[in-house]
């Protein structure tokens, strides 16, 4: 949801819009439905409160539903409610539809969100996600740190099928947000009994419109349509695969074989060729995402901003969008993408230079900072063709400009993820899809103590004008906050900001539903269908 003037959303009600697959008047459905999507990597987990990357997010909106859903265009639909108004600055009240149930039949009630709610924001849980989330709702960044009980957080059951929630503030796209996996509810008997092996086949309990019949740890994962949801009836894709292909290459020979209908990526330098080869197959879609570089700000070496700035300044990014990625990505000089709502995209001056320019301004940062020639960095990236690429042309760049020696890691996705979070690392490969369409959703990655600030920074004044933003009702003035502030954490150089995303990907021909104008990565199984070939 795009920000208004908080006036114009008072007290306005949301009813039903568009849920699950649309099939088109004359569209034979074929007499199987099923689906098999390549998925990038092993899921770190498919419990809702702790789920934090594509590949598990990707499976985990098909096992769970929260209040809300992203649809297969992008919009916001109800999903749990039915409907929901705002009733003052900082109160929402959502009415459940009666007809919800969990998988295993029972229904579901506000009490199972009030659970879900605190379960996702009690330190114990250690969600990556609480303090990132957490911050939008009245007593959630207490609670989150530790600093108040759960109990306190702003949400409560006014009865078995009202839901209410308290904000720290005015969240205007408080409905997009709760569109995450991470608020989905929970079956608390199921969890309490089965502990950390409540999400295994045979024990997990969701409420989507799939169950989880089969998980052989990189192999794949089998769901199959969950009877029990409560739009069963306009759900057609009956089985889906997940495959948790970490190589592009792998996945790629398995869609071109036939054996997958769909890839989470394409491989690197494909993307022409397949756009000839496969013009109805290969989808892109300009996304509300970045590919970027964190920087390690407690390292002894990058601590210096001059070293960030100056490893920032020489990184080509016209380069690397035209020859090297050359898929469509646009490059980026901001942790702010275009098309966010709430904050403007402000690029770095520097820009606009010659590179000469540029890589003479890099050198004399880095002779002020004492640091010479042959310096070694080292750079952690996960195993992927398309991330090696990139790390190996920006290990060329710093080379050949500065002189630096970077040494090039590679490792599995869920190690990467890891000690990005503990800040064991140097420079890292990082990527980031927004959780809901807000400028809030891109500055968690710099603001500080935020769970998903993997560099490290804090910036106080800019910090404090993040706090301005979250407290006015004055859309204009929270863009202005918020576009400042970004610019001066920006100014800090904590990250090396590169690409916004696309989603190249091969999709059949054969599979409806596919909306290339969707800027998310919510890509629901359940608003796709088989096509008849």
């Amino acid at each position: 949801m795009n920000h208004k003037l908080l006036a114009s959303l008072l007290a306005i009600g949301f009813v039903a819009s568009t849920q699950a697959a649309e099939i088109p008047k004359g569209v034979q459905l074929h007499a199987t439905q099923e689906l098999t999507r390549t998925n990038g990597a092993e899921p770190e987990t498919l419990d809702p409160a702790n789920v934090e990357t594509v590949p598990a997010a990707n499976i985990a909106i098909d096992l769970f539903e929260g209040l809300t859903a992203i649809n297969g265009s992008g919009k916001v639909v109800p999903a749990v409610a039915e409907s929901w108004k705002q009733t003052d600055a900082t109160t929402w009240v959502f009415k459940l539809r009666k007809d919800a149930k969990f998988s295993n039949g029972q229904p579901i009630t506000a009490d199972d969100f009030v659970y879900a709610f605190r379960r996702f924001i009690d330190p114990k849980q250690a969600s990556n996600y609480s303090s990132a989330f957490g911050v939008f709702f009245a007593n959630g960044k207490e609670a989150a740190e530790g600093k108040a009980p759960t109990d306190k957080l702003g949400v409560r059951a006014i009865d078995k099928t009202t839901f209410e929630v308290k904000t720290n503030g005015p969240v205007a796209f408080l409905p997009e947000l709760l569109a995450n996996p991470n608020f989905a509810p929970l079956h608390r008997a199921t969890v309490e009994k089965f502990g950390k092996d409540w999400v295994k086949p045979g024990n997990l309990v969701g409420n989507g419109a799939y169950v989880l019949k089969e998980w052989k740890v990189n192999s794949k994962m089998v769901l199959e349509k969950n009877p029990n949801y409560w739009n069963a009836k306009n759900v057609q894709i009956t089985k889906v695969n997940y495959l948790p292909i970490e190589s592009q290459d792998a996945a790629q020979k398995l869609y071109l074989s036939g054996e997958a209908d769909w890839t989470l990526e394409i491989t690197p330098n494909s993307f022409a060729k397949l756009k000839t080869d496969y013009p109805k197959e290969l989808r892109n879609s300009l996304g509300l995402g970045i590919r970027y570089y964190s920087l390690n700000n407690t390292d002894p070496l990058l601590k210096d901003v001059r070293v960030r700035k100056a490893l920032n300044l020489v990184l080509d990014r016209e380069l690397l969008a035209n020859k090297v990625t050359a898929d469509g990505q646009p490059p980026v000089y901001s942790i702010m993408v275009n098309g966010v709502a709430g904050a403007k995209s402000v690029p770095y001056e520097w820009a606009k230079w010659p590179m000469a320019k540029r890589v003479d301004e890099a050198k004399k940062l880095l002779a002020d900072a004492g640091v010479k020639p042959g310096t070694k960095l080292t750079f952690i990236y996960n195993t992927n063709e398309y991330h090696k690429k990139m790390a190996i042309w920006a290990a060329s760049e710093w080379k050949s400009k500065l002189g630096l020696d970077t040494q090039l890691e590679n490792m599995e996705f869920k190690v990467l993820v890891k000690k990005r979070h503990d800040g064991d690392y140097q420079i890292a490969r990082n990527g980031w899809s927004a959780d809901y369409n807000d400028a809030t959703s891109f500055t968690t990655l710099v603001e500080c103590g935020s769970d998903q600030n993997d560099n490290k920074n804090c910036n106080a004044k800019a910090q404090e004008l993040f706090k301005q933003a979250a407290a006015t009702t004055d859309a204009a003035k929270r863009s202005q906050l918020l576009t400042e502030g970004t610019r001066l954490v920006m100014e800090d150089y904590p990250v090396i900001p590169l690409l916004q995303y696309t989603y190249p990907r091969l999709v059949k021909a054969y599979v409806g539903g596919y909306d290339q104008a969707n800027p998310t990565e919510r890509r629901r199984t359940q608003d796709h269908y088989i096509i008849k070939h």
